[in-house]
């Protein structure tokens, strides 16, 4: 009786154990994962992630995305970052598109004004949905989860793909990969360091594009135009944002005049034989109305990447 009552008082204290580490759903293939790892998690202000983001325009860099603002009225987050350059990058090139708006009820994100289920709470093997992102709509399913992690793979129409991971354990993404309909991978992001209470300045560009074009070798100048008519919600916007990504031919030459409607200039540019300018980026001041633009480019190969996009600046200090 003795032996019999010790072991049930032992297999008693073990379940007890168990239940005090939180419920486990591990079943076979999820290794050890647990309910609260599956479901939505809860952010405060100051909570940050380091990412470090590979891009065809800029290579690799590292950014923390911080939890800035939380507005439990309208049910937004609103996740900045903590280098203002990556947030004008974003503005013109849209390579992270985690910044901004994000709904407290499924951490959905915003494109083109609408919020988009990119994660689907709880995570469920097998569960499929649709969402549109970077341009692309995509049908995308659960493919497997495993000691708190989900892995989510999507394919678009046009033939793109991503695969990302979600940490339950880490509140966010822990791997992203957009490979395009050619194969060439449009941005990657790891997780490399998570953190609660941030202290500094976090930014974000609230962004649309006003010109995005590609200018080839010609022997007469070139002539373009956009409008800057603000947000379409009425606001002005702050700055306009450029990117320029150009090469000049061997022996060839380019130049670039940006004039506003009051005849200014405030963005001028040339290059010489050979030059290259990958992946500049800068800002200068929005005056609404018409914007002129005159190209020359030299050399059967030279070609000129130009790029402007609005934006309103909304800046942080936690």
């Amino acid at each position: 009786m003795r032996g019999a009552l010790a072991l049930s008082l032992l297999m008693f204290s073990l379940s007890l154990a168990g239940c005090l580490e939180g419920p486990s759903v591990s079943s076979n293939g999820m290794g050890d994962t647990t309910e609260d790892e599956l479901a939505l998690p809860a952010w405060t202000i100051g909570d940050q992630w380091l990412y470090t983001f590979v891009t065809p325009q800029f290579g690799e860099d590292s950014a923390r995305l911080v939890v800035a603002e939380i507005d439990n009225e309208s049910g937004l987050y609103r996740l900045g970052i903590s280098s203002e350059r990556e947030a004008q990058r974003h503005a013109v090139i849209n390579h992270n598109p985690f910044l901004g708006r994000i709904t407290i009820d499924g951490l959905s994100v915003y494109e083109q004004g609408d919020a988009q289920p990119v994660f689907k709470f709880p995570w469920q093997e097998g569960d499929a949905w649709q969402f549109t992102l970077f341009g692309q709509s995509w049908s995308a399913s659960t493919a497997s989860i495993y000691n708190g992690v989900a892995d989510v793979t999507a394919d678009s129409s046009d033939g793109h793909r991503l695969s990302y991971a979600f940490s339950g354990r880490n509140g966010f993404l822990d791997s992203l990969v957009w490979t395009d309909g050619e194969g060439v991978e449009q941005l990657r992001m790891e997780l490399t360091q998570t953190k609660s209470n941030y202290e500094g300045e976090v930014y974000f560009y609230q962004a649309r594009d006003l010109l995005d074009s590609v200018y080839a070798e010609n022997e007469n100048d070139i002539y373009d135009t956009f409008l800057d008519s603000g947000h379409p919600d009425g606001e002005d916007w702050d700055v306009l944002v450029w990117y320029i990504d150009v090469n000049i031919a061997g022996g060839g030459s380019g130049t670039l005049s940006m004039k506003d409607h009051q005849g200014a200039s405030p963005l001028t540019r040339a290059w010489g034989s050979g030059a290259s300018e990958k992946g500049a980026i800068g800002t200068i001041p929005s005056l609404s109305g018409d914007y002129s633009l005159t190209v020359t480019l030299r050399g059967q190969s030279s070609l000129l990447h130009f790029k402007v996009a609005g934006g309103i600046v909304s800046q942080w200090t936690l």
